[in-house]
């Protein structure tokens, strides 16, 4: 039998899973390890307890399929977009934490940037992106800035900046390899993606020095192999894609107008919009797909910073529940949110409306309203915000690419009610594939393709199954009246 290993290294914590050449599961390991909050919007990673975490759990997910290194055919890796680090190339040593996509320090930089047209549109035209301390440039310029002596070892070619595939692919080599893919590229605001190459212009509007850049490559491709130390043996590193376009990846999502949701902390919608370079025009960025080959792929994204993270703040802020678990039984004690709004802009509000200052706000109480109702405009508010995200993407694709359904995966896409009313929302099926380890899995997909494990996007296709198809039930008049309800709410609290 043929086994992939895929290293999924999230926000939270790092996993890993073997998986079967047919997409099943074999065995999965994961760890968590500690967020660093040194001061108010500000958020840290320990690179070492992310490479100790993750190197821990692949071997745990090996031994519990009862595998060694040499049954594994290739391993892929996927990773939490955007975190930034610099090491220092000889000793292999963090100079400072892991600056993490959330951690919002950069924004006075970001401020002086978006005051400069010109970098305004290079940014726009070159990346794809907006100017937002979200994206790796600026974390990268605050390191060089902050850290002793980090602009002369940038200078002297001593310090290797990476996403964290690149430093867990440099650890996993000893340090042989410093490189990364298109698709973790695309989000430093650093790369052409249209022509995929480190933007001249940009690295020296930032003052980042090209001696500390990771070479690109696609996503599938043989970057090269383990270590013996760590498995006993070598493996194959064969493929890399940042977390949300693996799970793109994962979702079969290989042409235009396919599109997938995943419902975490916050929400990541893709939608696969073509080999050709478009810009958003509604909100969106424009981001590097998984590549398979030298040809560029691309698709619209846009994220919302609260998703699942809403129902976190009822169990843990309101109290309203004792576990996540309650919140379905709780929303459907209710036969509707009796007019309540919940915005969850607690750190603003992400795509498509980009309002940094915005802050949460509960509208519509009356007397009548009860914790039941907020539990319901809560989970409620994850699919307003994802329906605004799609209704955008449609704008964007234009004619002849049209979306016909929304594929889902993520923790929150296990809640059979907030699936139903995303799809009354969108007026579309939306699709809950049979495996929804679709991070781990892109990545497993990613590495299979570069070392022949499979041999067409085709034959991947069709290993995609559904395991529950929610279609529509809601009258398009009256969603309609939901999402303009939506508009309202979300008006009230970005008004200056």
């Amino acid at each position: 039998m043929t086994y992939l290993l895929a290293l999924d290294q999230g926000t939270s914590s790092s996993r890993a899973i073997v998986f079967h050449a047919d997409g099943r599961i074999a065995a999965l390991a994961q760890r968590e390890f500690p967020q660093i909050y040194p001061q108010p919007g500000w958020v840290e990673h320990d690179a070492n307890a992310i490479w100790d975490t993750q190197i821990a759990v692949a071997r745990e997910a090996l031994a519990k399929a009862g595998l060694k290194a040499q049954d594994i055919a290739a391993l892929g890796i996927t990773n939490q977009r955007e975190t930034t680090l610099l090491w220092n190339r000889r000793t292999g040593q963090p100079i400072h934490h892991a600056i993490v996509w959330q951690d919002r320090r950069t924004e006075p930089l970001c401020a002086q940037l978006r005051a400069k047209p010109e970098v305004l549109d290079q940014v726009r035209r070159a990346t794809g992106l907006v100017i937002d301390p979200y994206f790796s440039g600026t974390k990268v310029r605050w390191l060089l800035d902050h850290v002793p002596g980090a602009h002369v070892a940038a200078a002297h070619g001593e310090l290797a900046f990476g996403t964290i595939d690149s430093w867990l692919l440099w650890k996993l080599t000893n340090g042989r390899v410093h490189a990364t893919d298109v698709s973790n590229a695309s989000r430093t605001m650093l790369y052409d993606i249209r022509h995929n190459v480190w933007d001249q212009e940009l690295l020296k509007a930032l003052h980042v020095p090209a001696s500390v850049l990771p070479q690109v490559f696609p996503s599938a491709h043989v970057y090269g192999q383990t270590d013996p130390q760590w498995f006993g043996a070598p493996i194959p590193i064969a493929g890399i894609a940042g977390d949300q376009q693996a799970a793109l990846f994962g979702q079969a999502c290989f042409k235009p107008g396919l599109a997938k949701n995943t419902y975490g902390t916050g929400c990541f919608m893709l939608t696969h919009s073509g080999t050709r370079f478009e810009a958003s025009k509604n909100g969106l960025v424009t981001t590097a797909a998984a590549q398979t080959d030298a040809t560029p792929q691309f698709a619209f994204e846009g994220s919302v910073f609260i998703g699942g993270a809403v129902v976190q703040w009822l169990r843990d802020g309101l109290h309203a529940i004792q576990g996540s678990a309650e919140v379905q039984a709780l929303a459907e004690s209710v036969p509707d949110a009796g007019g309540v709004m919940f915005v969850p802009a607690f750190t603003g509000l992400g795509a498509p409306y980009w309002k940094a200052d915005a802050r949460g706000a509960i509208v519509g109480l009356t007397r009548g309203s009860t914790v039941a109702h907020i539990a319901r405009a809560a989970l409620e508010s994850i699919a307003f915000q994802s329906a605004a995200l799609l209704q955008a993407m449609g704008r964007d694709l234009g004619a002849g690419q049209t979306i016909r359904e929304l594929r889902v995966d993520g923790g929150a896409s296990v809640n059979n009610f907030l699936m139903q009313f995303q799809a009354d929302l969108l007026g579309m099926p939306v699709v809950r594939p049979r495996i929804t380890e679709t991070t781990a899995l892109g990545a497993a997909y990613l590495a299979g393709l570069a070392t022949g494990v499979y041999k067409t996007l085709d034959e991947l296709a069709a290993q995609w199954q559904v395991e529950r198809r929610f279609e529509p039930t809601l009258p398009r008049e009256r969603a309609t009246e939901r999402l303009a309800q939506w508009e309202h709410a979300v008006r009230q609290v970005t008004a200056a």
